[in-house]
């Protein structure tokens, strides 16, 4: 099993190379861990406390289960993967079956934040894009899918975002085995991603 952790900051393209990267390579072969999944379930705070939630910060997230479920799935064992909603800031109680795969992707804007996890990732990438593009981005994605206004999404990136990235994000990138400039439009980066992963999964099927 080959362990990926893919991150950057909000807006950065994650999502794009993510997907690109599956499209190349062939079906049932990829298992998705998003680290949104991993949201602390937040149903004990009233709603408006929940809204005002710090999701760039490395306390929102429940590392302890994201790397256990790691850990299970590299046993060969399949997990519960939670859905956490934006809109309510809670978890569902339903979950999505995920099977052992060849390849598992970690993906979100902390992950290589955390020392335990990235000793589980036989390759990390981190993809960059300008803050002016990531902006852009992040404002598109929070109205249309987040129901937030502009003038929320302007707030919030001003209080949390932006401290956060230069705080917790940014740094990580020293981390990383690969810096992918430009997100989802570097092809020749995906497509040396793609066949780092078919090198490595010969070798592990010879």
């Amino acid at each position: 099993m080959l362990i990926i952790g893919i991150s950057g900051g909000t807006g950065s393209g994650k999502t794009t190379v993510v997907r690109k990267i599956i499209d190349q390579l062939p079906a049932g072969e990829v298992a998705i861990l998003p680290q949104d999944s991993y949201y602390k379930d937040s149903r004990h705070l009233p709603l408006e406390e929940r809204q005002k939630i710090n999701f760039d910060h490395p306390n929102s997230i429940e590392w302890e289960l994201l790397i256990k479920h790691i850990e299970e799935l590299k046993a060969g064992r399949s997990i519960e993967l939670p859905q956490y909603s934006y809109l309510t800031c809670t978890r569902s109680e339903e979950t999505i079956k995920v099977e052992p795969r060849d390849v598992v992707i970690v993906e979100g804007i902390l992950i290589l934040g955390n020392s335990e996890l990235r000793q589980l990732m036989d390759l990390k990438v981190f993809v960059h894009a300008d803050a002016d593009d990531r902006l852009a981005r992040v404002i598109q994605r929070d109205i249309k899918e987040r129901g937030r206004t502009v003038e929320k999404v302007l707030e919030r990136y001003d209080d949390t975002v932006k401290p956060s990235h230069l705080q917790f994000i940014e740094p990580t990138k020293r981390y990383a085995d690969l810096i992918v400039p430009q997100g989802g439009q570097n092809q020749i980066a995906i497509n040396i991603l793609t066949h780092f992963i078919e090198r490595n999964l010969t070798s592990l099927n010879e």
